[in-house]
């Protein structure tokens, strides 16, 4: 069941630009703590007195934590409140920055790593606090904006995590993430409402147990197969494990009437191929991050580095991360115009272009920063269209569990693209006067695979069917009869919710679907309903809509309803479930009272009827496949068995005795 919350008596509004600023200041603080540490990577084993080994479990400590965090936090921001899970992830970031810089010591530091990563659902969970908190006209920029925020927080963590690091220590990379974060949060509790959309449900345990295990198998073995070996015991284990835990997981939540990730809706395929996009994005966009400050640091006697210290380089990513912010208004304006398939196309589109400028032109540093800045525009404008594409197919009341799992899927595409750059930077090497580098050749493979996963993420956002609703606004999206509608100022969604039952007899009728359409007969909002036939649906005002319901054994039904009020409560009744029917004759003639029985071929009974003085028989519709229909005549003794493939739903077959093949057809 689902339900929406009454709104706060006297709640304070702000403008709505101060909403799209706190959230996107969230997001940049999230991002820029993931990669406040890595320019200190070299540094850390003489502050710990620890190997590099050791160093890097605190980047994989917080990636295998937000591998975690992110699906169970973003789930339950559906269930419980968004405003509250954002409260809650960023509290946790806080804690693990305070904690790492009093402790002191790299046990504080490794545990306060694991707390930060524990923040990695605030991008997908502030997304969806946007799309019900602003107007609609203003989604798409504000959604651009807070999903740049992904590579404007870890383009600007370089150069500051370095500045702040001369200036206070290795203790202040923490504290300034502590700090900005706690004062975000008070911004949040001031600026930001709580979601009026919720659906509470119980949480799936064994869902959020089994898809842990699994991504951390998964990424643990990725980041650490270059340090361990590809072939490694350890790393063959981890796999085997994912693989079990995957096989696992996949049954347990079909089975499961409110599962974690839904993955019936998963595999719808604007959500599939947009999942696909994410993981192939994730791994162009961090090869840029990854490799630019390499190459710029690395030592002039190669002939191709530039010498450039920590602190220079990381300055040298500040016009990517300000590119990044000054594109999203242009991201949003194609997504307005022309949808957000034609966005993602084209900012993998201008990815691509972005790493042939940084393959033909490596001389000089105006050239690498020109290079990482196309680079870095492509990656604003694709990953600004991923969450509303997201936005615009799955149920409204599932947009954080939905932006929850393209987050963590993006992580598995930045994980692979962090281990392959790693590996082609050790295996393609120099050596100069007794030092060994990565040769120029390393850098352009690395671009090359960047520039290509880019161009196959463009090729399967083509593929992108149009989607169900629209999250974007055109002028003419919303017209009824050519005529503008007025956009409201403030959004006054209606929750519709209630049971599919069965007319007969009132039981509910689970894993059903249900469809809104307005008075135009444009796709609204859908659900798919739990095991006790609960729904719930989303509309975006007041007026006449029309509510279809189907199920795979039920005459489908439809009803136009003239909603009035915050909250509907309404119940859909299945009139008719769907028959598998037909007559049996003979010669002609009708045969009553013979036993019609239909068998699955591994020998399961799935029904059996007699027919009636018409000949007439009628069965409970099965499943669609292969079965064997079995007919005994009246005298027990004659049968007449064929092989039929039913069909989708009221089957109608007819039987001939006289020898003749059954005939299907389908009753309308």
């Amino acid at each position: 069941m689902t339900e929406r919350p009454a709104a706060r008596k006297g709640a304070r509004t702000f403008p709505d630009w101060l909403v799209i600023a706190t959230l996107g200041c969230g997001g940049i603080v999230v991002s820029l703590e993931k990669t406040a540490v890595v320019p200190l990577l070299p540094e850390y084993p003489r502050i710990f007195g620890v190997t590099s080994d050791d160093v890097s479990w605190l980047v994989t400590v917080t990636l295998l934590s937000a591998a975690v965090a992110t699906p169970i936090v973003s789930r339950l921001a559906d269930m419980y409140g968004k405003r509250r899970m954002l409260l809650v992830a960023m509290a946790l970031m806080v804690a693990g920055a305070f904690t790492a810089s009093i402790g002191g010591t790299f046990a504080w530091a490794l545990v306060g790593r694991g707390l930060q990563g524990l923040a990695g659902a605030v991008i997908p969970v502030g997304i969806s606090i946007l799309r019900e908190a602003l107007p609609q006209k203003k989604i798409a920029g504000a959604v651009a904006l807070m999903s740049a925020s992904f590579g404007i927080g870890s383009a600007l963590g370089l150069p500051l995590a370095g500045l702040v690091y001369e200036r206070f220590g290795w203790q202040g990379t923490f504290w300034v993430v502590g700090v900005i974060g706690a004062l975000l949060i008070a911004a949040v509790v001031v600026f930001v409402p709580e979601s009026k959309v919720r659906s509470p449900a119980p949480f799936d345990y064994v869902g959020a147990v089994l898809l842990s295990a699994a991504m951390t198998a998964v990424l643990l073995a990725i980041t650490k197969g270059g340090v361990w070996g590809w072939t490694s015991y350890p790393i063959l284990g981890l796999f085997a494990a994912a693989a079990v835990c995957f096989a696992l997981w996949f049954p347990a939540e079909l089975r499961n009437g409110q599962p974690l990730v839904d993955l019936r809706t998963s595999a719808l395929r604007p959500v599939l191929l947009t999942n696909i996009g994410a993981v192939l994005v994730g791994f162009s966009m961090y090869a840029n991050m990854l490799v630019t400050t390499q190459q710029l640091q690395l030592s002039k006697e190669t002939g191709y580095g530039f010498g450039l210290s920590v602190l220079a380089a990381g300055l040298t990513m500040i016009p990517s991360g300000l590119a990044m912010v000054a594109v999203s208004p242009v991201s949003a304006r194609i997504t307005n115009t022309y949808g957000a398939k034609a966005t993602l196309v084209t900012g993998c589109t201008v990815m691509a272009a972005g790493y042939l400028a940084r393959i033909l032109f490596v001389h000089t540093v105006p050239q690498i920063i020109t290079g990482a800045v196309i680079v870095s525009i492509g990656t604003a404008i694709s990953m600004a269209a991923m969450p509303t594409i997201i936005m615009s197919n799955v149920p409204l009341t599932d947009t954080a569990a939905a932006n929850g799992l393209n987050t963590l899927l993006r992580s598995v595409g930045t994980s692979t693209c962090s281990a392959t750059v790693a590996t082609i930077l050790a295996s393609l090497t120099i050596t100069i006067g007794g030092s060994t580098f990565p040769g120029l050749d390393a850098f352009r493979t690395i671009f090359v695979l960047a520039g290509l996963a880019a161009l196959a993420a463009a090729g399967v956002a083509c593929l992108i069917p149009r989607s169900r609703r629209h999250e974007a606004t055109h002028p003419d999206l919303h017209a009824d009869a050519g005529q503008r509608q007025p956009e409201p100022e403030e959004k006054r969604e209606i929750m519709v919710s209630g049971r599919l039952l069965s007319a007969a007899d009132g039981r509910a009728v689970g894993r059903a679907t249900v469809t809104v359409l307005d008075s135009g007969g444009r796709p609204v909002d859908w659900d798919r309903a739990d095991h006790d036939g609960g729904y719930a649906v989303l509309l975006p005002g007041e007026g006449r809509y029309v509510l279809v319901a189907s199920q795979a054994s039920w005459l489908p039904v439809s009803e136009v309803l003239a909603i009035r009020g915050a909250t509907v409560h309404h119940d859909l009744h299945f009139r008719r479930p769907l028959a598998l029917t037909g007559r049996i004759r003979h010669a002609g003639r009708a045969v009553a009272d013979a036993l019609v029985i239909l068998v699955r071929p591994g020998g399961e009974v799935s029904a059996s009827a007699r027919s009636d003085s018409r000949g007439n028989y009628e069965l409970p519709l099965p499943g669609s496949g292969e079965y064997v229909l079995s007919v005994i005549e009246p005298d027990a003794r004659t049968t007449h068995t064929r092989t039929v493939v039913l069909p989708a739903p009221d089957t109608v077959i007819d039987v001939e005795l006289g020898g003749r093949e059954p005939r299907t057809g389908l009753r309308i």
